[in-house]
């Protein structure tokens, strides 16, 4: 009978076999285990954004067993975890890719490091960590044929590689933050919320300058695209302030990308 889901996210696209090889795995391991795939669209390497990414997703996914590979260490001496929370298992590299996630649904209750050999494929190069370590692992944790202490030795907190995300700034009138994520329709998500805003003064509806860079633009405070617009400032799916442009790209108009500084103020305040 089939375990819990797995809901798996990596930077491996879809122009190679990789991704059909790790449900491969799993499919031979846990045969009919379900497979959820967030994305494997991650930039290639790029931890934080495939962090931020797990983050934003891991509220709507079922409890179950998350895999995620984004791994620019495979093959060094990083280690191949697997984290137990009140959610379920998160299993993937100890590289930060897991922090962020594992902390919004309440923090782990243990970690292990994945290294009973029992629970690899066998294996003579050592850079496929998704096929050979991270997907059996996931498959028996799903399906109940191991638990988390047969995978491998405990780790302590103090051993969890963490993700340090760039804090906003509030000053007088104004927010300061960065772009966090360009979506595929060329909206900007910032690390900015709705509150952030609002300490400062500014309210929906109502006019806003968006520093871009070390450019302002005037924009106004919308619920959604309905009209045509330079520039527009909403609340995006996932609660974030972003910034979109409706019938074009925020990316490509504003010369926006990830990590791009912004910042928001009120029109009547002062420089």
């Amino acid at each position: 009978m089939p375990g819990r889901p797995i809901s798996f996210l990596s930077d491996f696209g879809l122009a190679d076999e990789f991704v059909g090889v790790v449900h491969g795995v799993i499919e031979r391991i846990a045969p009919g285990a379900r497979v959820i795939d967030i994305t494997h669209g991650i930039p290639r390497g790029d931890v934080r954004s495939g962090a931020l990414a797990l983050l934003r997703a891991v509220q709507y996914l079922p409890h179950g067993v998350i895999l995620a590979v984004v791994d620019p260490g495979v093959g060094s001496d990083r280690r191949a975890i697997a984290a137990e929370t009140a959610w379920g298992h998160f299993v993937g590299p100890n590289n930060g890719l897991l922090a962020p996630a594992v902390a919004i649904v309440g923090g782990a209750t243990r970690f292990v490091s994945l290294e009973e050999q029992a629970f690899r494929l066998p294996r003579e190069g050592v850079t496929f960590d998704g096929r050979d370590v991270f997907s059996p692992a996931a498959a028996v944790l799903a399906s109940g044929e191991a638990s988390l202490d047969e995978l491998g030795p405990e780790l302590s907190p103090a051993e969890i590689t963490p993700l340090l995300l760039p804090l906003v700034s509030h000053g007088e009138g104004v927010v300061d933050g960065e772009v966090w994520w360009i979506d595929a329709f060329g909206n900007a998500e910032t690390n900015v919320s709705p509150d952030d805003l609002r300490l400062v003064g500014l309210a929906p509806g109502g006019s806003i300058l968006v520093r871009i860079g070390a450019t302002e633009h005037e924009m106004e405070w919308r619920d959604a695209y309905e009209r045509e617009s330079a520039g527009v400032v909403h609340v995006d799916s996932y609660g974030m302030m972003a910034v979109a442009v409706p019938g074009g790209r925020a990316d490509e108009t504003f010369k926006m990308s990830v990590g791009t500084s912004v910042g928001f103020r009120s029109p009547r305040a002062t420089g």
